[in-house]
């Protein structure tokens, strides 16, 4: 009988196989079995015997990739082209003639730059705009003046408060006997910046609220005189929040550092100091700027407008919120079209057409203008005609006093 020479076995050993000998061998693999599958032409990829040469297994190597347009852009950089084909309708002006309750100009501009200032307007169909950036006194007066001498009635202005002095005797009385003054020389309301809340301080050096009693002449004046009060109380919440992965005004503070925010005061004390100065104030109606920093929560927003009848509401730089929520936005407008008015905060007459799409038509899935604010695309809410002459032009004749209603239809 003739012994056969022992051949090496081909075939890949099972799986099983392969586990049983490595636990055998604590992590080595037999030397016998890693050469018979080296001679069939097999590998298994980081299971090498910590013995066998790096002649006799070679891991594949794979050429780095070439350099691509665009590797080194950023966030901002990135933006791409929509392959989406769907209707759309580029608007330049609005259906109706409107009124914008929230701008800041400056009425002591060249008689040149008014008349820019006015042709942009009249090619938008901006019958009357409200400069919120009025001062008071003096300044306020050269604002009036400089806006009637370029336009008659196109340019209305709001006046300002001084909370210097904020904690001496009689300060409230004094700052309301100067917004009558005010009022006496033309201006048509009263415009409360976000400092109030935020970096006013009173003469010992602590924040004043925004519902500081000490403030109430101020807010009663106003009402007396049928002076509506536009208020811009904090800014999004998000600035309050952790600038991480998970902050949806990531870039916008990555652009804009100095716009976040740390507590105190929080978000949620800003604003139930705002609502407070509401409620406490009936006879006077307020404006809340910016859709209240709730137009993405307008939910929330509705509750405070059923409960505090003398509450309105603006659109300045936050169309971008019902423009993502299109369908529940539209019952929002419909429901609150008595109470919700035409804003667009900076002046650049190219940027309204985005407002118009929102406002006006069904359109799907176009830009906003600035990144920063919002990185996701617009939807048209295809507001009822009704509903968009109140939110154009006709809850602002309403509030605002003086102005002329024969510029606008019906009027």
């Amino acid at each position: 009988m003739h012994a056969h020479p022992a051949r090496h076995d081909t075939r890949q050993p099972p799986f099983d196989s392969l586990v049983t000998a490595l636990n055998r061998q604590s992590g080595r693999v037999a030397r016998g079995v890693l050469a018979g599958w080296v001679a069939a032409g097999l590998t298994v990829v980081g299971l090498i015997a910590p013995a066998a040469s790096a002649a006799q297994v070679r891991r594949p190597t794979f050429p780095s990739p070439p350099p691509f347009a665009g590797e080194e852009m950023t966030v901002l950089e990135y933006d791409p082209r929509s392959t989406l084909v769907v209707p759309g309708t580029e608007l330049g002006r609005a259906r109706y003639p409107f009124i914008d309750v929230h701008l800041h100009l400056d009425g002591t501009a060249s008689r040149e730059e008014l008349a820019e200032l006015v042709a942009g307007m009249d090619s938008i169909n901006l019958q009357v705009g409200v400069n919120l950036s009025g001062g008071t006194g003096d300044l306020l007066a050269a604002q009036i003046r400089g806006f009637e001498e370029a336009a008659p009635g196109r340019i209305v202005v709001f006046a300002n408060v001084d909370f210097t002095g904020v904690g001496t005797p009689g300060f409230g009385e004094r700052a309301a006997a100067q917004l009558e003054s005010d009022f006496q020389i033309g201006a048509r309301g009263l415009k409360i910046f976000k400092d109030l809340g935020m970096y006013v301080e009173d003469v010992s050096g602590q924040r004043v609220g925004v519902d500081d009693p000490r403030l109430d002449p101020i807010w009663e004046k106003a009402g007396e005189l049928g002076m509506p009060v536009l208020i811009h109380t904090a800014d999004p919440a998000e600035f309050w929040a952790p600038m991480d992965q998970h902050n949806e005004r990531w870039l916008e503070l990555r652009e804009r550092p100095r716009r976040k925010q740390e507590a105190p005061p929080t978000w949620e004390e800003l604003i139930g100091e705002q609502m407070n100065l509401f409620r406490r104030h009936p006879n006077t109606h307020f404006i809340a700027a910016h859709l209240g920093w709730m137009g993405n929560d307008l939910a929330r927003l509705g509750s405070l407008l059923d409960e505090i009848p003398n509450m309105h509401t603006e659109l300045g730089a936050v169309i971008y919120e019902p423009g993502r929520q299109p369908r529940f936005a539209r019952e929002f407008f419909i429901k609150y079209q008595d109470r919700i008015l035409m804003g667009k905060d900076r002046w650049d007459p190219g940027e309204y057409s985005t407002y118009f799409r929102v406002l006006e038509t069904d359109d799907e899935y176009f830009p906003y203008y600035r990144k920063y604010h919002a990185f996701w695309r617009m939807y048209g809410l295809d507001l009822p005609d009704e509903v968009l002459r109140k939110v154009y032009f006709e809850n602002a004749l309403k509030l605002v006093p003086g102005l002329d209603a024969t510029r606008f239809p019906g009027g």
